[in-house]
């Protein structure tokens, strides 16, 4: 038996649609729904795996070994299954290397590939910059159509880059009444802020202020809604707290996340995409060595393991951590008043890769977009 299958550029993915923030938006819908219907598998034994990572060392004895040359060196593979419309297996790979921003390549270079859950035949394997990319940003704007009040008006966006940037096209379909958008970069005069500055100017003529901020703090005060998409190691990322919340403010975080004011922080209303995920981070965090109540021997960053820490601290009760996917499917009330300040985190999972990867895919095989690969006419050996 013959096996074909679709082969899509970034230029063939755009031109499916990859960058559609509204449909990407409502596919996400679908995998929460999914998820909270057990409809999927991860990786791992209990099936809640991000994937599996490839990390390397400082030294090598061995000549032309690959070193940590800096922030996110890795390799990533991430496979699945999800279920319901799409019954469609797969895999999104990775590497990441600082480095190549300075080759004028992106940091991490991804691909996806969609395989036949029956027989694991390969059906389609393409770019995934964007694709991640729209997949990552359209979930905290998911998130906001359930979280953040519906009038908010001022948006903060901390990291401007790629994924704030997608992030930013899925958030203004969902919250039409944006006027005002805070850009926190790495600088005031850094590229990613004054490119986003652009952007914003080019596509979004309904927003009347444009403020780039010089510091956290100034660019979370007042904000209705705070998208958080920073990639920093733990010594640069800079700490967090609540008294810089407006009532009613919703914060998301997609990236790093310090908080040390674990007191402060059960006053918030809590959500997350995969609980089990943060919990196998925490305790992979933990078997590398002791950690005091507060986490300063060693700190982590992601703001789902600090609801986890509260969790395993006693601090708070297990049920006080909400699942976002219970919210989507309605079992589970999302915002209880106005004035609560909500924070939630999206770490990803690829099984959103496959659900926006599967709709990219549908959208070329009806416009005709792609190159057709063989694989075999008949496989040499059975």
């Amino acid at each position: 038996m013959g096996i074909d299958f679709l082969y899509l550029s970034e230029r063939d993915m755009i031109e499916a649609g990859v960058l559609d923030a509204g449909g990407c938006v409502e596919a996400m819908r679908d995998v929460m729904k999914l998820f909270g219907q057990r409809d999927f598998l991860l990786g791992g034994p209990k099936g809640d795996e991000h994937g599996l990572q490839v990390n390397f060392p400082k030294s090598s004895e061995i000549e032309g070994f690959p070193l940590d040359n800096g922030p996110d060196r890795r390799f990533n593979a991430m496979p699945a299954y999800l279920g319901g419309r799409f019954h469609m297996a797969g895999q999104k790979w990775y590497g990441s290397n600082h480095e190549n921003l300075a080759k004028g390549l992106p940091r991490s270079i991804l691909m996806v590939t969609l395989n036949d859950a029956d027989t694991g035949a390969p059906v389609a394997y393409m770019s995934a910059n964007l694709l991640s990319a729209m997949r990552t940003g359209a979930m905290p704007a998911l998130a906001a159509d359930y979280l953040a009040n519906k009038d908010s008006e001022v948006l903060s966006v901390l990291g401007p880059g790629v994924i704030n940037k997608c992030a930013l096209s899925c958030y203004m379909e969902v919250l039409p009444k944006i006027r005002k958008i805070k850009i926190k970069g790495s600088s005031p005069t850094s590229a990613s802020a004054l490119s986003m500055k652009s952007l914003i100017e080019e596509k979004y003529p309904q927003v009347e202020e444009i403020e780039i901020c010089d510091t956290l703090e100034q660019a979370c005060r007042d904000a209705d809604v705070i998208s958080e998409a920073m990639s920093v190691s733990p010594a640069e990322v800079e700490e967090f707290h609540m008294e810089w919340f407006k009532k009613g403010a919703t914060v998301f975080s997609m990236g790093s996340f310090m908080w040390r004011d674990f007191e402060a922080l059960t006053s918030a209303t809590m959500v997350v995409d995969n609980y089990g995920m943060y919990e196998k981070y925490m305790r992979n965090f933990e078997a590398r060595g002791p950690v005091d109540e507060l986490g300063s021997k060693r700190e982590w960053v992601i703001m789902g393991m600090h609801f986890i820490h509260l969790v395993h601290a006693g601090r708070i009760d297990r049920k006080q951590v909400k699942n976002l996917c219970d919210i989507v499917l309605g079992t589970e009330p999302g915002r209880k008043n106005r004035d609560e300040i909500v924070m939630c985190c999206s770490g990803g999972m690829p099984i959103e890769d496959i659900a926006w990867g599967y709709d990219c895919y549908q959208s070329a095989l009806k416009k005709g977009i792609g190159t057709k690969l063989q694989l075999w006419d008949e496989p040499y050996m059975r």
